[in-house]
């Protein structure tokens, strides 16, 4: 199996974990504050992000939807305002996000339609051939293994069944390039640092989309796994990109 720059990028260099527990761990340091700094963060741009994803499964009118790295269930809770699946599941390794999802799911009546559940993209608790989609927000970024977790993605997709990735890119244009990376490198940690108290979570967040093989790289990733009609779509001048990709 392919190692990749991303898969060795972790949040605690000191730490003696593995990646996937560091994962875990910083996400349930940060969920009380992870709503918040999405939308200060990106200037509330990450909301438009979501909905054009998710627009990408319109055409399928997915019955069955799995939300992988689901966290506090932004993505979920979107999925079924604009896809109204029977069933949407959601799965992720932090648990103090799930109860944060949870209480959204509860407040937003939606509780008969999204389940979330303690899951690992990379060993994914369902049978081959489940969900007619799966989304991804902001979460390839973290897996410890990437091609175990888009194996699996595939194996519980259903043949014809679609992949829809959302994730930060790295922009292209001259100067626009220097102001993201003062942006991600500097400020977004100093804010963090404040609001969350934890400065090393958006420095993580930097280096992981540094390490990230973004754009033709991680299309080329999709194919060779035997995605088809693969596609990557840049938005907000190169910031963010939506993949897609068919079983």
């Amino acid at each position: 199996m392919t190692q990749f720059e991303h898969d060795s990028i972790v949040p605690y260099k000191e730490s003696e974990l593995t990646k996937k527990q560091q994962i875990a761990e910083m996400f349930n340091r940060i969920a009380f504050r992870y709503d918040f700094m999405n939308r200060f963060l990106s200037a509330g741009i990450d909301v438009g992000w979501r909905k054009k994803a998710l627009q990408q499964l319109k055409e399928e009118n997915p019955k069955m939807l799995l939300d992988v790295a689901t966290g506090t269930a932004d993505m979920a809770i979107m999925a079924y305002e604009l896809l109204k699946p029977d069933k949407i599941t959601g799965i992720d390794i932090s648990e103090k996000m799930l109860e944060i999802g949870k209480e959204k799911v509860l407040k937003s009546g939606l509780a008969p339609y999204i389940e979330l559940q303690s899951g690992d993209s990379e060993a994914i608790n369902f049978p081959g051939n489940t969900f007619d989609a799966v989304t991804v927000a902001f979460g390839v970024r973290n897996f410890e293994h990437l091609e175990q977790g888009l194996e699996e993605i595939q194996r519980v997709l259903k043949p014809g069944g679609r992949l829809v990735i959302l994730e930060f890119s790295k922009p292209k244009i001259t100067g626009i390039t220097q102001l993201y990376n003062l942006y991600m490198k500097i400020v977004a940690p100093q804010v963090a640092a404040v609001i969350s108290k934890n400065r090393k979570a958006y420095r993580y967040l930097n280096d992981s989309v540094q390490g990230f093989p973004e754009g033709k790289a991680f299309v080329g990733i999709l194919k060779n796994l035997g995605f088809r009609n693969t596609s990557c779509k840049k938005l907000s001048l190169g910031i963010c990109s939506i993949y897609c990709g068919i079983k």
